[in-house]
């Protein structure tokens, strides 16, 4: 696809119920060090408490418009704010993310050398964080855990950007018809559309940022085992894009659940062998966290994450692929309604 001549950015920032995060965030690009005219879009998506007051405080030092919409969802809001944006070159984010100052110099470097219709960048911990978000955002990022599902530097072309950190350029949006309303998974699902269309996807490694993820553990059950779910209906949605990496929570579940029993009968190597995987883990955490806390807490965090997600995969692949049930009639939860899509078309 051809590059236009002068690239022009416009954040956009879908927020719901969550005006602290959207203070730091700002706060984050106050700071963003860029040479150029960029513009931010921040579009409410029915809150009940609502950030204008928070947004108005920064009209003096960021080019900032602000939008009320009724609740349909982060990727319909996403469409709404791409709609209204100037920019020929929309930056997605979630409200729970903060800018490194590089941020926005990287992308537009990144693009003038090897221009991409749509890219992704990935997520880190800031010194900040809690032991707790920096043990999930590890398992959440690990090679040794789902991580390494993800696209990776070696597979630049075939990543698929997730919208907390994703970049799409206006006719990419115009031609694809943005977001849908899956949730989660509007952003795999966008990223496999842009490709059936011809648009290339990439990951920009350099475009991080880091993902202050406000979470406990049964809220990163709840978000993992909704990832499950998501996958087999994309797998059904896209054929081309299903593998076999995602069973690989799954069968990690199932193995330890057959190790346990084998270690009742008396045979620990199972077992044992699932004890070394974890060992590993919250080594390498502590490590690359410098930390001790953190490595213990990694521990927990791959084995809740490969337990929500495998439970969620297998029971999506029972009634999709096994049942041939609809998916908004198997997960309803998973989509927003007719009523909500009526509101903001």
């Amino acid at each position: 696809m051809n590059q236009p001549n002068v690239l022009t950015y416009s954040f956009i920032i879908p927020v719901y119920n969550r005006p602290g995060e959207i203070l730091e965030l700002l706060q984050s690009m106050v700071a963003l060090r860029f040479d150029r005219e960029y513009e931010i879009v921040v579009v409410e998506d029915g809150s009940t408490v609502p950030c204008e007051e928070v947004v108005a405080q920064f009209r003096n030092k960021l080019n900032i418009s602000y939008y009320q919409k009724p609740n349909s969802g982060p990727g319909d809001s996403r469409n709404y704010g791409m709609k209204k944006a100037k920019g020929n070159y929309f930056l997605i984010l979630d409200s729970d993310v903060l800018l490194p100052p590089q941020y926005l110099k990287e992308v537009d470097l990144s693009l003038s050398l090897n221009y991409f219709d749509c890219f992704g960048g990935p997520d880190a911990a800031d010194e900040s964080f809690t032991d707790l978000q920096k043990a999930i955002n590890y398992s959440m990022t690990s090679l040794f855990t789902t991580g390494g599902i993800r696209g990776q530097k070696n597979a630049v072309g075939k990543f698929q950007p997730r919208s907390f950190n994703m970049g799409l350029s206006q006719k990419a949006f115009q031609a694809s018809g943005g977001f849908g309303f899956i949730h989660p998974g509007e952003d795999p699902d966008l990223a496999l559309r842009l490709e059936e269309l011809g648009f290339k996807t990439a990951l920009v490694p350099e475009a991080f940022v880091y993902h202050k993820r406000r979470i406990d553990w049964g809220k990163f059950h709840i978000q993992v085992y909704k990832f499950g779910k998501v996958r087999p209906i994309l797998n059904n949605w896209h054929p081309q894009s299903a593998k076999i990496t995602y069973w690989f929570p799954s069968l990690f579940i199932i193995g330890l659940l057959i190790a346990a029993l084998l270690l009742l009968a008396g045979n620990p190597f199972l077992f044992l062998v699932y004890l070394f995987y974890f060992g590993i883990i919250g080594l390498d955490a502590a490590i690359k966290n410098k930390s001790f806390n953190i490595g213990i807490a990694a521990i927990p965090a791959t084995f809740i994450q490969f337990l929500g997600y495998g439970k969620g995969f297998l029971i999506s692949v029972w009634k999709i692929n096994f049942l041939k049930m609809e998916p908004e009639i198997a997960f309803p939860e998973l989509f927003f309604n007719d009523i909500k899509k009526e509101k903001t078309r």
